[in-house]
């Protein structure tokens, strides 16, 4: 059986939040369903990203919506609907954290900087949801994008107790869709990943080097692996799966004691 047949995306529309340049998941996601027979809606979070992007989604349906502004949301849902009398699911790959002061201890955290980054990395996720639900179809799938296993890495900060709260929300709106709907909410909880976002995090590489050393592997977890994730948890060959977290890590969250870090050469 071809294997399109399997995911049942031929016809199918998603919107994609989050592109931000060739090598972000969110692209590489866009560019599975694509490719497997799907219509794909874009949103960037401003006039300039859009203006950065404008080789690559060229000839795209594509909005601009910065998730820190409700109305801004809101208006994503009018023009959605204006133009698509539904929507099979969506992906939330959004996330943002201010590092311009580098890195510091997580109890020096400023209130305005965890608050813009939750409003932005986790409750934009519900507040989507929410606005975007009258267009969802009955089963239809969303993915957002989490972390796995560097939950206490110091460089990553005050992100990663917003990425523990992502994956909350998730179950709790798997929950709370499921009083009407039987659309499903899910997590890719990806490790370290050579990103331009990533780029940004203080000390990020030293991190990326030592987590692909403790993959069982000893190969770093790719852009695409994660979005061949994302791309099953939004098929119908995933119906089955709601409220959880996927760990796309290489198997890293458990071989602490690997010998090769235990000695290393």
């Amino acid at each position: 059986m071809h294997r399109n047949s399997l995911l049942n995306f031929e016809g199918k529309c998603f919107l994609v939040m989050g592109v931000a340049n060739r090598r972000s998941i969110a692209w590489a996601i866009a560019q599975g369903l694509e490719n497997l027979g799907a219509c794909v809606i874009f949103s960037v979070h401003s006039q300039g990203r859009l203006e950065s992007l404008k080789d690559l989604l060229c000839g795209r349906e594509v909005y601009i919506c910065d998730v820190a502004m409700e109305d801004h949301i809101l208006r994503l849902a009018q023009n959605i609907r204006e133009n698509h009398p539904q929507l099979n699911g969506f992906v939330h790959s959004i996330a943002f954290g201010n590092y311009e002061e580098g890195p510091k201890p997580f109890h020096k955290t400023k209130r305005q900087d965890f608050l813009q980054a939750t409003t932005i990395s986790c409750f934009s996720l519900v507040e989507v949801a929410c606005a975007l639900k009258p267009l969802l179809v009955r089963d239809a799938s969303v993915v957002t994008i989490g972390i796995s296993s560097q939950v206490t890495a110091p460089t990553y900060g005050y992100l990663s107790p917003i990425k523990a709260a992502l994956e909350s929300v998730v179950r709790f709106l798997a929950k709370s869709f499921s009083q009407d709907s039987e659309v499903r909410f899910n997590c890719v909880k990806a490790g370290p990943l050579k990103t331009r976002a990533s780029a940004g995090i203080p000390h990020y590489v030293e991190n990326y080097l030592y987590a692909e050393k403790m993959t069982l592997r000893k190969r770093a977890i790719t852009v695409q692996e994660v979005a061949n994730t994302a791309l099953f948890l939004l098929s119908d060959l995933s119906t089955g799966i709601n409220g959880q977290g996927i760990v796309v890590n290489g198997g890293m969250d458990f071989n602490y004691f690997d010998e090769a870090l235990i000695h290393p050469h």
